[in-house]
């Protein structure tokens, strides 16, 4: 009886072993086909134009921001937010502003910036274009409502400047740097354009009066010295009359009468 229950037990100990052993080979063929697969997934590729920032359980690696190339990441612990390093740009739709004389208009603006800070853009703004957009429409009221509107029309490129010196401020804790801001169009309301219209054209018509009027001064300079150099020489209004007879028988048909002074024959 004895040497039964021995035989039963070395049976179970050698079924321990079979399966203990059929479970070693599962595993091992199981990471002799995954482990490939796996290290595929441990690689990954960050483009030239990009910067890649890697959170391991939730917080930076010590090593982020990686690229461009190849990178070795975890796929189990790592994450990676890809972050565009190109310059980017948007539209601010046309915004109501009140100038420093008291004109409302409205002004339309692009932004072009690009982020200079991966990790800031990523850890201390949700969305640094959104962001950087709401802080422009606030700035663009703020700033334009110091100049006048004949600045606002003639001196583009300074105000221009001025605010993208104050956006890049506002941006610069989110790793933003903005690169330019062009005003592309100052909107101005139909009745001070139509105001804008008639002092132009006032302008225009006294203008090209004072050109008329100075054009008779200059004739009428002209004649004098004319007159003064016909009085001082008397062949000369001879010939300044002949000159007048030669074109009144070239132009007229019809007989005309024309006193003949006493003073010319004898000359």
């Amino acid at each position: 009886m004895i040497k039964n229950i021995r035989s039963k037990i070395d049976l179970t100990e050698i079924r321990k072993e079979t399966l203990i052993e059929r479970v070693f080979k599962l595993i091992a063929i199981l990471m002799v086909i995954v482990f490939p697969v796996a290290l595929v997934f441990c690689f990954r590729v960050v483009k030239q134009y990009k910067r890649a920032v890697i959170l391991r359980f939730g917080r930076v690696r010590d090593d982020s921001p990686v690229g461009p190339g190849i990178i070795w990441v975890v796929p189990c612990t790592d994450n990676i937010v890809f972050i565009d390093m190109r310059t980017q740009s948007f539209n601010l739709a046309p915004q109501e502003i009140l100038t420093k004389d008291l004109v409302t208009v409205h002004v339309d603006a692009v932004v072009y910036f690009h982020v200079m800070n991966p990790l800031c853009s990523l850890l201390n703004v949700q969305s640094h274009k959104k962001a950087t957009e709401l802080l422009s429409v606030a700035l663009l009221r703020n700033i334009l409502g110091q100049f006048t509107l004949s600045d606002l029309l003639s001196n583009r490129f300074k105000i221009s400047d001025a605010l993208r010196k104050e956006i890049d401020k506002g941006t610069m804790e989110w790793g933003v740097e903005v690169e330019r801001v062009e005003i592309k169009d100052v909107i101005l309301p139909f009745e001070l354009q139509k105001a804008m219209a008639a002092e132009a054209e006032g302008s225009r018509i006294a203008k090209s009066k004072i050109i008329e009027a100075e054009g008779e001064i200059k004739a009428a300079e002209n004649l004098r010295d004319a007159s003064k150099i016909m009085m001082e020489n008397p062949k000369a209004m001879l010939l300044r009359y002949l000159q007048a007879l030669s074109t009144i028988a070239s132009q007229q048909r019809n007989t005309i009468i024309f006193p003949f002074p006493i003073e010319i024959p004898r000359q």
